[in-house]
């Protein structure tokens, strides 16, 4: 059985939009992680240390990499929801010359006597 979907209309852009206004907090919460675990340095010894170290000086790597990340993301998430309008324009488009064609009056019954 076939999954089915359904889609509003403006359910890309409105995740976009939600999404674009998260996606520099990503890199700030890593920021803070590192900020908020300072106090604790001293607590670590040896490899434990050297782990720390090594994340404390790839923060600001680590946290543009996310940011990175996400903005390709919702590039992605922007061309779905072009492609997305694109397409209920087109499907509208077809629709309305369709039905421009159509034969209403021919489809109608009413010269036909009930038994």
């Amino acid at each position: 059985m076939m999954a089915r979907y359904v889609m509003g209309d403006t359910t890309l852009s409105t995740l976009t939009r939600q999404t674009s206004t998260n996606s520099d907090d990503l890199g700030a919460l890593v920021r803070q992680l590192a900020q908020a675990a300072e106090p604790i340095r001293q607590d670590f010894q040896g490899a434990g240390r050297t782990a720390f170290n090594t994340f404390e000086g790839h923060t600001d790597e680590i946290a543009t990499g996310l940011n990175a990340a996400l903005r390709s993301v919702l590039a992605g998430v922007g061309g779905q929801d072009s492609a997305f309008a694109q397409g209920v324009a087109q499907q509208y488009e077809q629709t309305s010359a369709l039905m421009g064609s159509a034969n209403f009056d021919a489809a109608r019954f009413s010269g036909v006597t009930g038994a």
